[in-house]
């Protein structure tokens, strides 16, 4: 499992997902807040009328971030960190076994994660939440909740297993993925969902016996695509089976004693 070594020039900042903190050192301070980084340094805003109004479009600002990203099934909190005094050092990482990776925003392009990718950015990234996919994935669950990341700076995702970096252009313009491999896109890529053969027979195979379920996420256009080699839901089922496994002795399960 990789994980993310992050060197802070004095003031500088980065802020994570909480649980994506590993270690830092004692000059860099730490902070947890409900409001994300408005490409202002990570500094809450003043709404710009100052005062009690600006307070308040603040607050409001802050609640439907944090609204947001509890529909995204993530955590409500964000936590920064600053060097203070001379430079420092944190680490992250991500929650499952596989790779990390460095996306570098230069303003001229918005990138796209699923939900449990991201990991860490500067303070300098913007961070929101999108919605794609369509009616369909919107009832299937299947990639309807996405985070964007506009702005300038770095942006450190994580996925399990390998990564594939693929360009749809380079596939006459369009590839179907599993909806569980799919970690992150850059703008001008359209992303959808689509099912797979209906309720049909062979749509019916498809989710039963294939493990594909009924839909598939599309991906058009011409810009980067990084997908995983492992999903979440066949690392579940590979440690349930092995689990089960360790429950049986040498001849299976019918035969199989058990101590006390």
């Amino acid at each position: 499992m990789q994980m993310a070594v992050v060197n802070l020039h004095p003031g500088q900042t980065v802020y994570c997902e909480a649980g994506k903190f590993l270690f830092k050192t004692t000059n860099v301070t730490m902070e947890t807040r409900l409001s994300g980084p408005s490409g202002n340094g990570g500094q809450p805003q003043g709404g710009g009328g100052g005062g009690m109004g600006g307070l308040l479009r603040q607050a409001m600002g802050t609640a439907m971030q944090a609204g947001q990203r509890m529909l995204a099934g993530e955590s409500l909190a964000f936590q920064y960190f600053t060097a203070q005094g001379g430079e420092g050092t944190v680490g992250f990482a991500g929650v499952l076994p596989g790779e990390m990776r460095a996306l570098e925003l230069d303003g001229t392009r918005a990138w796209f994660a699923e939900k449990d990718a991201f990991v860490a950015a500067e303070s300098t990234v913007d961070f929101g939440i999108a919605f794609a996919g369509g009616r369909t994935g919107m009832s299937g669950g299947e990639g309807f909740v996405l985070e964007k990341f506009t702005g300038h700076g770095t942006v450190i995702i994580a996925g399990a297993g390998n990564f594939i970096d693929l360009n749809p252009a380079d596939f006459g313009g369009r590839i179907e993925v599993d909806t569980g491999c799919v970690v992150a896109f850059e703008e001008g890529i359209q992303y959808g969902v689509q099912r797979v053969g209906g309720l049909n027979r062979q749509g019916i195979m498809n989710a039963v016996f294939g493990g594909e379920g009924l839909s598939l996420a599309t991906l058009e256009g011409n810009g980067r695509v990084i997908l995983q080699s492992l999903t979440i839901e066949s690392l579940a089922n590979a440690l349930k089976k092995a689990q089960g496994g360790d429950k049986q002795g040498p001849t299976g399960g019918l035969f199989s004693t058990h101590a006390g």
